[in-house]
C-alpha cells in the first residue's frame, strides 16, 4: 500500500489518541541515511484559551530548531519530512505504541506494540481537566 495512504491512517490515530485523552508524544526518528536534520519530537502545547497546537523539536547535528503548528497545519507540515528525510514514525500513546514505517519501495506499514508510557503528556492532561470531554 502507497505510503501516503498508511500514513493519513496513521495520523486518524494520532488525532483519535488526543480525543481519547491517551497522547503522549510522536517521534520520528529513523532516516535515510546521514542526515543533517537527525529527529523531530513532537508534543502537544496547551494554550491558555483552552486549545492546543504542536510544537515540534527538531533535532539537526549541530542545532535544535522549534516550531510550533496548528492543529489543523500539522499533519501536513509532519508529512513533508516522511521519506525526506525519515522512514518511521512513532506515536507513543497510553494505550500503545503505533510505529509507522516506509520501506524502501515506498510501501507505508503500521506496527503496534504494547505501551512506552503510562501517563499522557502533560498538556495533554492539562487538556483533560479544561475539557472533561477529553
Amino acid at each position: 500500500m502507497p505510503y501516503q495512504n498508511v500514513f493519513v491512517e496513521f495520523c486518524e490515530q494520532i488525532k483519535s489518541s488526543i480525543d481519547q485523552g491517551t497522547f503522549a508524544k510522536l517521534t520520528f526518528a529513523k532516516t535515510m541515511g546521514d542526515t543533517e536534520l537527525k529527529n523531530i519530537y513532537v508534543q502537544l502545547r496547551h494554550l491558555e484559551n483552552g486549545a492546543y497546537d504542536f510544537a515540534l523539536n527538531l533535532r539537526y547535528k549541530t542545532e535544535e530548531i522549534e516550531q510550533f503548528y496548528p492543529a489543523e497545519e500539522v499533519f501536513t507540515a509532519l508529512g513533508t519530512y516522511i521519506r525526506n528525510p525519515f522512514t518511521s514514525v512513532v506515536l507513543f500513546t497510553t494505550e500503545m505504541d503505533l510505529t509507522f514505517k516506509v520501506n524502501k519501495k515506498g510501501a507505508g506499514s503500521l506496527i503496534e506494540q504494547d505501551p512506552t508510557f503510562k501517563h499522557a503528556s502533560p498538556a495533554m492532561l492539562e487538556i483533560g481537566k479544561r475539557n472533561p470531554a477529553h
